[in-house]
């Protein structure tokens, strides 16, 4: 019988098994993990405080599955030795990011997209130059933890599970917003953002061979406002928050008698919207001590067991 646990509660007497840089543990005995980055634009801050919280309690992950913004996050982790000093050095990026360097505004492209010559209104060179600039990954399959992408194949309707090939082209095609940043050409298939399906790839994880997730997420699964939407964007954004924690929910039950599902907390205190970067310290520092809170309560209660 699998353990589903929620915001980072697991069952009493459960030990959370700690991790060697590059996936390495000491204990062979331990559930092989997997942590699951969701999408979520400029909320993917979040994930860097809930990935320093786990680091510094030794907890690892065997391997990474991502989409969206979470496949930037999870490409750089994979590059690198999951320490405390890698999320230190993401947290710099993640300050340094403003709006302009991923959604940089094209008139000509924005013109060619609202007039149908083109399928998006933003081109990609400002996210390609981003990922080149952090990520020395050359393939997929380079990654010091094995890595794997979900895009979404708008030719043939289907996800598509990326594990090897070119680590920036499958970054940029995990992300690839659909209407606002380009498809990506793999092969025969046109790729984009595979969270408009999958946005929390829990299933791949677990045909992957996980047996213990850890989902980092962006958005809490909470449908209540303080305040109506204001404007056509936060009620689109809203709307995707409830699709998407839904299918959360959904895939949970669904693989209850499975794995182990430790869903962490998305502590957005103030409600920031997945358009505006220019918050990431708070939503850093936020889940980083929401995360840190969490784990040190579960691992009182398997020392009380």
């Amino acid at each position: 019988m699998a353990r589903v646990t929620h915001n980072g509660r697991r069952p009493r007497g459960e030990d959370v098994g700690s991790a060697a840089p590059g996936g390495a543990t000491g204990d062979q005995c331990r559930p092989r993990t997997a942590f699951v980055l969701s999408g979520g634009a400029s909320l993917g801050a979040l994930q860097v405080g809930m990935l320093r919280a786990l680091f510094e309690r030794g907890i690892g992950a065997d391997l990474l599955v991502a989409t969206s913004v979470g496949a930037l996050n999870a490409a750089f982790i994979a590059s690198r030795p999951q320490t405390v000093d890698t999320t230190d050095e993401l947290t710099r990026v993640w300050r340094g990011l403003r709006r302009e360097d991923v959604f940089p505004l094209n008139p000509r492209a924005l013109l060619s997209g609202l007039s149908s010559r083109a399928d998006h209104v933003i081109p990609d060179h400002g996210l390609r130059q981003l990922a080149r600039r952090h990520l020395p990954l050359q393939l997929l399959e380079e990654a010091a933890i094995p890595l794997h992408l979900v895009a979404f194949d708008v030719v043939h309707g289907r996800e598509v599970l990326l594990s090897r090939g070119p680590a920036i082209e499958a970054v940029l095609a995990a992300a690839a917003l659909p209407g606002i940043l380009p498809p990506v050409r793999w092969g025969t298939q046109r790729l984009i953002d595979g969270g408009v399906v999958n946005n929390t790839p829990i299933s791949h994880a677990v045909a992957l061979g996980a047996e213990r997730v850890y989902v980092l997420p962006t958005h809490d699964g909470s449908g209540a406002l303080e305040r109506p939407p204001r404007g056509a964007l936060e009620a689109a954004t809203h709307a995707l928050g409830l699709l998407t924690a839904g299918r959360l929910k959904d895939d949970i039950d669904r693989y209850a008698d499975q794995v182990e599902v430790i869903v962490l907390p998305a502590t957005n205190s103030q409600r920031i919207q997945l358009t505006d970067f220019g918050h990431a310290s708070r939503l850093m520092s936020e889940a980083l001590a929401a995360t840190r809170r969490v784990l040190a309560a579960t691992d009182a209660r398997s020392l009380a067991a």
